[in-house]
């Protein structure tokens, strides 16, 4: 089973995403927050790391950093989702280091599909 971590702090949101990715068999871990989302990466790996650009605590840029530095030990793929959606914030989250970009607001469906073909790619390449 897929391990996920959604870091996002707008609650019916990341209620909607975990239903949503539950029903699909994904094992999902939520964050509400910068700080629980740094604590959770600190104490499990996972297939697909799934940030909020705009979050309490640390922003989603700020964790992938902290990824980047090594000073979180996470191999899983990252995807910002972000209500900035214009073509310079897309360049600097992924210049950070994010793998895949998600405007919001996006349709379930398309989430998962992109999730799927994420997690189908990862798991190709690390075969």
């Amino acid at each position: 089973m897929k391990r996920i971590l959604l870091a996002e702090d707008e609650e019916i949101l990341r209620m909607l995403v975990v239903d949503t990715l539950e029903d699909e068999d994904y094992e999902v871990d939520e964050a509400s927050d910068g700080f629980e989302a740094v604590q959770l990466l600190a104490k499990k790996s996972y297939d697909l790391i799934i940030l909020d650009y705009m979050m309490p605590g640390f922003t989603g840029l700020e964790i992938i950093e902290k990824i980047k530095s090594t000073e979180i030990d996470n191999k899983g793929k990252i995807m910002m989702l972000s209500a900035k959606s214009q073509q310079y914030e897309q360049d600097r989250i992924l210049e950070a280091g994010a793998d895949y970009f998600m405007a919001k607001p996006f349709s379930p469906i398309k989430l998962l599909e992109k999730i799927g073909a994420i997690l189908d790619e990862a798991e190709t390449i690390y075969k």
